[in-house]
């Protein structure tokens, strides 16, 4: 795809703007994209670049400004990490959070974006074929005993002991 400024080089950069709906996008190559920094494109006004490449940061940040458009509550813009004192505000500012008890503090905020882009708060990828093993028989612990609520729940007293048994065999060879 040819560089829709200088129609010479490669198109490397690709900017899409969505405005009322209508989408927008332009092609650039590195070299155009460079040199210009304030980019008036047809969107209706300058389109600034950023300076830098885009961090995980200034993504995180990003999509918790998107997913939470709806006005803050004073609880929620309130909200502080009991043990390093980061605050909910500055997180969606720098989208960093200060310690590892920020992911506790601040989990009513975090799991439904987290949720949202990855479509689920577990994970489902490869397993080291060392350490594995474990995590798969606790992962298949977990799901039996979840089971055996749900079937004691429904009262089919058979088949709960039929898990519980098993439920008994896994955590034998633990």
């Amino acid at each position: 795809m040819i560089c829709e400024r200088c129609k010479k080089n490669e198109a490397t950069v690709h900017i899409t703007k969505i405005m009322n709906g209508v989408k927008h996008e332009v092609k650039l190559c590195e070299k155009c994209a460079k040199e210009t920094e304030n980019l008036n494109l047809n969107f209706g006004g300058d389109l600034k670049l950023p300076d830098a490449a885009f961090s995980f940061q200034n993504i995180l940040s990003g999509l918790m400004d998107y997913i939470n458009q709806a006005p803050q509550s004073t609880t929620r813009s309130e909200l502080t990490c009991e043990s390093c004192g980061t605050t909910y505000s500055e997180f969606r500012s720098n989208g960093i959070l200060g310690c590892s008890d920020c992911y506790g503090n601040f989990n009513s905020t975090l799991m439904p974006v987290v949720k949202r882009v990855q479509g689920n708060v577990e994970h489902v990828g490869k397993l080291p074929k060392k350490s594995g093993k474990g995590i798969m028989e606790k992962k298949r612990l977990m799901q039996l005993r979840e089971e055996l609520q749900r079937v004691i729940a429904a009262e089919e007293y058979e088949k709960a002991a039929e898990i519980r048994d098993k439920i008994r065999e896994l955590q034998k060879g633990e």
